[in-house]
C-alpha cells in the first residue's frame, strides 16, 4: 500500500510540475505557446571591457603592419604570435600583444629569427648548440652503432653478382 501512495504522490507532483500530463510530460511542441523572443547570447565577457577602458586610459595606439611577433623565455622556447594585433603607448613603454600564440622551441623558428635574437640570444644559441653536441658525442645512441656494435647486421658472406649469374 505504501507502493501506491508514493507512485500516486510521483504522479500529482509531476502533474503539478509539468502541466497536468502525468504519463508523459510536454515541454514543447503542438499547442504550447510560442516563445516571442529569442535569447541573445554575451558575445564579450567583462574581463574583455575592463582591459579595454584600462588600454584606452593609457592611450594605446594600434600598429598595423606586424606579420608576427616573437617572444624568447629563458628556456629555449619562443612564444610566437602569428598575425597578431599590436598596441602601443610609447609615452608609458606599454606594449599590448594579442592574438593566438604558440610556444615552439627555439630550433624549430631557426632560420626565420636568427635576426631577431640580438646578442644575447645568439650567444645562448650557441651554449645550448654545444651543449647538445657534447651530449651527442658522450653518449647518443647513433654514435654506439657507427662504433661497430652492428650485431643484428650479418656479415657478407658470398658474392651477389656470382650468385645471381647462376
Amino acid at each position: 500500500m505504501a507502493d501506491v501512495s508514493m507512485e500516486e504522490a510521483r504522479a500529482r507532483m509531476i502533474a503539478k510540475r509539468f502541466g497536468g500530463n502525468a504519463a508523459g510530460a510536454s515541454t514543447g511542441g503542438e499547442g504550447t505557446a510560442r516563445r516571442k523572443k529569442k535569447a541573445s547570447t554575451k558575445a564579450t565577457s567583462n574581463d574583455d571591457k575592463k582591459l579595454s577602458s584600462t588600454l584606452k586610459k593609457l592611450g594605446v595606439a594600434k600598429i598595423d603592419g606586424i606579420e608576427e611577433v616573437n617572444i624568447f623565455l629563458e628556456d629555449n622556447n619562443v612564444i610566437h604570435f602569428a598575425r597578431p594585433q599590436v598596441s602601443a603607448a610609447v609615452q608609458s613603454n606599454t606594449f599590448v600583444v594579442s592574438g593566438n600564440n604558440v610556444t615552439k622551441p627555439m630550433e624549430q623558428l631557426l632560420p626565420g629569427i636568427l635576426n631577431q635574437l640580438g646578442q644575447e640570444g645568439v650567444q645562448k644559441m650557441l651554449q645550448s648548440m654545444s651543449a647538445m653536441a657534447g651530449l651527442a658525442g658522450a653518449g647518443a645512441p647513433g654514435a654506439a652503432a657507427a662504433d661497430g656494435d652492428d650485431d643484428d647486421v650479418p656479415d657478407l658472406v658470398e658474392n651477389f653478382e656470382d650468385a645471381s649469374e647462376k
